[in-house]
């Protein structure tokens, strides 16, 4: 059943609204307001506005025409965007520096010597991520140090806490809001685990060159900007160095698990070692994309199998918030610089749920559960 149908379902005579032999009553526009995420005033409208995002969007394959963003992805980008701006002039307030690694890199640049600053900020040394016991914990590592730089790292797969409004993967993987004082990172939890680190990295990418945009990266290929391709360049250097690769594909790489063995070492998922052995001319197209196929067949057989639990609120919380954000209201709600009913806004908590998430928050003995 498609939207449209479900939605005939509700509305029993909106054939009949679009044709203009009957009307809705108000009550009804507001249910179908809700229902498609429209603000109600447009239906008064003689025709719909065109909402663009402010940002660059870029697409790993170029439909035809134009493609407007979808009503989630819109509001998602503007509540990060308020967000924002409300963490900039915070941190600005405070008498903050604005951050020197914005921007810091450009396009002339070896894409090496951009991963190689991005580690050297982060405080990661050669060879952290092979440390860490699973990709998992290298990837909860990495945006705890990405947060420790002041940057907001938001993973959410719903618009705020609307279960019923999914992100499309499809539509993008995950989008960056450059400012100098406060960018932020923006992850798509509907998507795979697996693909999360690349999408980081690629991310932080953004915020060295200084570009904001919004990306699908389609079988994590970049779209055909020079932007993105710098980006992913950076990120795949930054996560799997091309000279520690080469040494251990001599030992590895006419096994039939050498992506495994790539990803067990480097601590990210098969996925993405696949994807730095083809940059590489490790391994051809479509001996990456067979693999690509069959990884992404298993991991939806997995998923299916695994019994979904509600999970830890307030750690999910942390994520759909951004620890980084999630410190700075909480504390300038306590301090009095702003009244706790803007935290609830900024936040979209409330009352004691909200104090909860404050005391959780407080302990600083929160995870992020992949």
């Amino acid at each position: 059943m498609d939207n449209f149908d479900r939605l005939k379902d509700q509305f029993p005579n909106i054939d009949k609204w679009i044709n203009q032999e009957s009307q809705p009553t108000l009550k009804q526009l507001e249910k179908l307001a809700k229902m498609t995420a429209v603000p109600l005033g447009y239906f008064f409208l003689p025709n719909p506005p065109e909402e663009k995002l402010r940002i660059p969007h870029y697409r790993t394959v170029r439909d035809e025409g134009a493609v407007r963003p979808s009503p989630n992805l819109l509001e998602t980008v503007q509540t990060m965007e308020r967000r924002q701006q409300w963490m900039r002039d915070y941190l600005i307030q405070l008498g903050n520096p604005p951050l020197n690694y914005v921007g810091r890199a450009n396009l002339s640049m070896d894409p090496k010597l951009v991963a190689q600053d991005m580690r050297r900020t982060l405080n990661l040394e050669d060879g952290w991520a092979s440390k860490q016991s699973t990709w998992q914990e290298a990837l909860r590592n990495l945006i705890r140090k990405t947060e420790d730089i002041g940057i907001i790292v938001v993973i959410n797969g719903v618009v705020g806490n609307n279960t019923h409004r999914k992100l499309d993967v499809a539509e993008f993987r995950g989008f960056v809001l450059i400012d100098d004082y406060a960018p932020l990172i923006f992850i798509n939890g509907r998507d795979g685990k697996a693909a999360q680190m690349f999408t980081l990295a690629h991310e932080l990418a953004h915020i060295w060159y200084g570009e904001s945009a919004a990306f699908d990266l389609k079988n994590l290929q970049p779209a055909d900007a020079e932007i993105e391709n710098a980006c992913n360049k950076a990120a795949a250097e930054f996560l799997v160095p091309e000279d520690e690769l080469i040494i251990i594909w001599k030992r590895v790489g006419q096994s039939e698990d050498r992506f495994e063995q790539a990803a067990r070492y480097f601590k990210v998922s098969e996925i993405v070692a696949a994807r730095r052995a083809l940059d590489l001319n490790l391994v051809t197209k479509e001996e990456f994309f067979l693999f690509y196929e069959d990884y992404m067949k298993r991991l939806r057989q997995q998923t299916e199998q695994m019994k979904t639990s509600g999970g830890n609120f307030y750690a999910t919380q942390t994520m759909r918030i951004g620890r980084h954000f999630a410190e700075a209201v909480i504390s300038a709600a306590k301090e009095g610089t702003i009244l706790y009913r803007e935290a609830y806004q900024l936040t979209g908590l409330s009352g004691d749920t909200f104090a909860k998430f404050a005391e959780y928050v407080d302990t600083g003995r929160y995870m992020y559960e992949f």
